[in-house]
């Protein structure tokens, strides 16, 4: 939550920024492997439909692994939903058309990969996505060590250094941002700045 909340002070701190976890959903959706159960999709709806009883203006999913459950909270919810990477992909793409990802979460990618390739499409660009997933990385964090997390993010980074821009995939990768940036020339793109001005902009145009 650190990363997020961080982006909200910065770009829009007259925002009332409520957080709610269920450190359980990564578990599950660990476990599930590539393709997510429609069992674990309504849960994860069901979470989203609490936040709006609870007098939520917009959701912003900080988790990549829910594409297809992002979709239908979108669907069946009245007010903005936004995904977590849709705008840090916008401004990869505007780098330039060969872009690399560092993941930490495996379960993550596949359904980011088809996120993208699907963004591309409608932005009739010809950009593709190379990944790599950080071994360990994830463990580290999970357990309070973000320098080794970081650490370890930043030593496969010079691996992209032939790319156009890159992308840390997720909101909790973003910790690894500096160390990355020092490692190679490229453009380097987080989600939770982009992803709060999305944010912002869809609640105060609406």
């Amino acid at each position: 939550m650190e990363p997020v909340a961080t982006a909200m002070r910065v770009l829009w701190p007259e925002a009332e920024a409520v957080n709610l976890l269920d450190d359980g959903l990564t578990l599950d959706r660990a476990k599930e492997g590539e393709t997510i159960s429609e069992t674990l999709t309504e849960r994860f709806v069901d979470f989203g439909r609490y936040a709006y009883r609870i007098g939520a203006d917009g959701i912003l999913v900080t988790c990549s692994a829910f594409g297809p459950a992002i979709d239908r909270m979108a669907q069946v919810l009245p007010i903005p939903v936004v995904r977590p990477n849709e705008a840090m992909f916008r401004d990869a793409i505007t780098a330039g058309s060969r872009i690399g990802m560092l993941a930490t979460f495996g379960p993550a990618v596949s359904t980011m990969a088809e996120e993208f390739d699907s963004f591309a499409a409608e932005t009739c660009s010809t950009a593709t996505l190379t990944t790599i997933v950080v071994d360990d990385a994830i463990d580290l964090l999970r357990a309070g060590d973000v320098a080794s997390h970081n650490r370890l993010v930043a030593a496969r980074a010079p691996e992209f250094a032939g790319c156009d821009a890159i992308m840390l995939a997720h909101f909790s990768t973003s910790r690894a941002a500096e160390m990355v940036r020092a490692a190679v020339s490229v453009p380097v793109f987080t989600a939770p700045e982009a992803a709060v001005s999305r944010m912002k902009h869809l609640i105060e145009h609406a």
